[in-house]
């Protein structure tokens, strides 16, 4: 574990100068960003096309060459999926619930190409299976028991240190039921490690046994945590609402559309770039449109 966060780290202090990439390949590089627009009362929209969205990277035009719709398993890019699940020792009391309702969630989601478990306490513990290993999955979850501390910034280091080797689109959910307790990485750099990722993140942060004080930290922590990669939170206030929280990450992960260009900056300096993603139709201008604000362009040393 030791060695992995070192590793983690030694990419974080690299992260500002040598990107991961918020790319995923096709024929070519593309910088892509899953993007989800909603209406006023909060309903998906769903039937938009690459014709209704604009894109600016740092001031200037870019053209959309590859657009998808996250239901779309066929022409869509491959769909890697991560799960970080709290077992610290604080779940023991709710732990049955909230196995049940993760493999559930598992369950229905679109077809991916993998799905990377990582449970944590104390220890961090990461395993990727195949569509057709989903049966020894579960049984990992299932066979999990409640303990130790809470290492969950070492957990999402050591995710996303696996994930940035995938090509496609890629899904992260967390589940906690409490604060960071134990980690070697401390909460800023996580934040850094997201934001040098491209990775869009969800959280469903049952709370409940927390102090007010304690809940309303751990709350915006983990909101800040998700907003950067273009995510949402979700609090459910009883264990019987882990379903709902679920089928409302299901839902936005599902109304995701994906859009992909190649930019007109060719510089490889590593560079932070701000990218604003707006809607072209003027009937539109007054839903919410959430997604990532920019990325670290690719890096290679001059020779």
């Amino acid at each position: 574990m030791r060695a992995a966060v070192t590793c983690v780290l030694l990419l974080l202090s690299a992260a500002t100068s040598m990107a991961w990439g918020q790319t995923f390949r096709t024929a070519v590089d593309l910088v892509s960003f899953a993007v989800v627009v909603q209406d006023r009362k909060g309903t998906f929209v769903t039937d938009l096309t690459a014709d209704d969205f604009t894109v600016m990277e740092d001031g200037r035009s870019q053209t959309i060459k590859f657009f998808a719709k996250g239901d779309d398993e066929i022409t869509g890019p491959d769909l890697h999926i991560g799960l970080l699940f709290d077992t610290s020792g604080s779940m023991e009391q709710d732990m049955r619930q909230s196995k049940s309702a993760a493999i559930k969630f598992l369950n229905l989601l679109p077809r991916a190409a993998d799905m990377t478990i990582v449970d944590f306490d104390t220890e961090v513990r990461a395993f990727r299976y195949g569509q057709s290993d989903f049966p020894r999955l579960v049984e990992r979850i299932r066979a999990r028991k409640a303990d130790g501390w809470t290492a969950l910034y070492d957990a999402l280091g050591v995710y996303l240190d696996g994930a940035s080797t995938q090509d496609g689109r890629k899904i992260l959910v967390v589940y906690t039921d409490g604060g960071d307790t134990r980690s070697h990485i401390t909460y800023s750099e996580a934040i850094k490690l997201l934001k040098a990722s491209d990775v869009t993140a969800y959280a469903v942060g049952f709370l409940a046994h927390q102090s007010s004080s304690v809940k309303m930290d751990q709350q915006m922590k983990l909101q800040q945590m998700v907003e950067v990669s273009g995510g949402q939170a979700f609090f459910p206030n009883v264990a019987d609402d882990l379903e709902g929280a679920y089928d409302k990450v299901l839902a936005d992960i599902r109304s995701q559309y994906v859009l992909g260009y190649v930019s007109t900056n060719s510089k490889t300096d590593g560079t932070w770039r701000d990218v604003e993603i707006k809607l072209a139709r003027k009937d539109l201008r007054n839903v919410k449109l959430r997604t990532r604000r920019g990325y670290f362009a690719p890096y290679r040393e001059s020779r």
